[in-house]
């Protein structure tokens, strides 16, 4: 299991932050799917999505939140092409972030950010940014992030187009358009080798 460690200050707080990326594995996988229910949810109000009458977010008759798991368990099914991470602030989860590699990537891309994730608790007391640059830079190449373009989603828009320009002085492609399967999205490429 790797951790990695670094220290941030919250905002008009004295007390020292510390934020682990930590890439999971089966024995910490049970941590992401217990976060990943409540990262549905906020996707609802962007999306529009209602629960099944099970009350789970899929669009199928999946009963429980075990049997969403068990779909969800590609994450840790090979090492070499997925990067299941749990955000932690002061040893309490505080999101995920999950990275694919080829063949799950979009047509020229080495990484591809398919999940993001932060606890409302968390957003707007500097962990969100730390944690992105953090996993960018555990795997230097071509990346692809994608967003909704909705006006609903905003804030996020927002955190990416300020990230990215932070974090890539400027250097990425914005565009809108439609994807291969998820529908119309803001798609924002570059390329970090050089960072």
């Amino acid at each position: 299991m790797k951790h990695i460690k670094w220290l941030g200050f919250n905002s008009g707080e004295s007390d020292i932050t510390i934020i682990t990326l930590e890439l999971t594995d089966q024995n910490t996988k049970f941590i992401i799917n217990n976060l990943y229910p409540l990262y549905l949810h906020d996707l609802s109000e962007i999306w529009g999505w209602k629960p099944n009458k099970y009350g789970v977010f899929e669009e199928d008759e999946t009963l429980t939140l075990y049997e969403q798991n068990k779909v969800f368990d590609i994450w840790w099914s090979d090492p070499a092409v997925f990067f299941p991470y749990l955000i932690r602030v002061n040893g309490i989860p505080a999101g995920f972030a999950l990275v694919a590699t080829t063949p799950y990537t979009p047509p020229g891309c080495d990484f591809y950010l398919n999940e993001f994730f932060i606890l409302r608790s968390f957003r707007g007391k500097k962990v969100a940014e730390p944690a992105a640059v953090e996993v960018f830079n555990n795997h230097p190449g071509c990346w692809e992030v994608q967003t909704n373009p909705n006006e609903g989603n905003q804030r996020a828009q927002s955190f990416w187009r300020k990230t990215l320009q932070k974090y890539m002085r400027g250097s990425y492609v914005e565009a809108t358009a439609d994807t291969q399967n998820d529908g119309n999205k803001i798609i924002f490429r570059f390329n970090n080798s050089s960072t």
